[in-house]
């Protein structure tokens, strides 16, 4: 077997893989097997510490989780995010994902301009609690909304959810 990867070269009768960071030298199946337990998204390695966390390469971290659909509905903690784009001026959009980054990747797919913007992301153990007080906060003060997307300035939003995040601390958020 002729492996594709261009860190492998042929030494000694056998195929070694050579780091990209340390240049070491490894065996290409010590590579191989170590690789099958590790998770990668986009590239990205994934510590096995992560909720989601299930061997293998995808694209997004939306992909993994359907291939364990029921783990990923069990996941609670996360992160509340802000989103923005500059064709709904003044608009912002209150959401909730497991990674903020790995779901705007998901917008942009939507838009032919990739033109979304995550302007904040901050961690909560039970991101979905989170999600649902900020709404109702908002909702409280009579924020314009349309579903998941609230009339309101960047700065004003922001000091809502810092206001939950310590109103929760020790509770719901980390």
């Amino acid at each position: 077997m002729k492996p594709t990867n261009k860190n492998v070269i042929w030494l000694n009768d056998e195929w070694w893989y050579v780091g990209c960071k340390d240049g070491g030298k490894r065996r290409l199946d010590s590579h191989i097997r170590k690789n099958e337990t590790r998770m990668f998204v986009n590239g990205k390695y994934i510590p096995k510490t992560h909720p989601l966390h299930k061997p293998g390469r995808y694209k997004t971290f939306q992909d993994a989780a359907f291939s364990a659909l029921s783990k990923y509905e069990d996941v609670l903690e996360g992160e509340i995010y802000v989103v923005s784009n500059s064709a709904w001026e003044g608009w912002l959009k209150v959401g909730m994902a497991i990674d903020a980054e790995d779901r705007l990747k998901n917008y942009q797919t939507g838009s032919p301009f990739r033109d979304y913007k995550l302007e904040y992301k901050v961690h909560f153990n039970d991101r979905r609690w989170a999600e649902n007080k900020i709404h109702e906060t908002l909702d409280d003060f009579k924020i314009p909304r349309k579903g998941e997307w609230f009339k309101i300035s960047f700065p004003r939003l922001k000091a809502y959810i810092r206001t939950i995040e310590r109103m929760l601390n020790g509770k719901k958020a980390a």
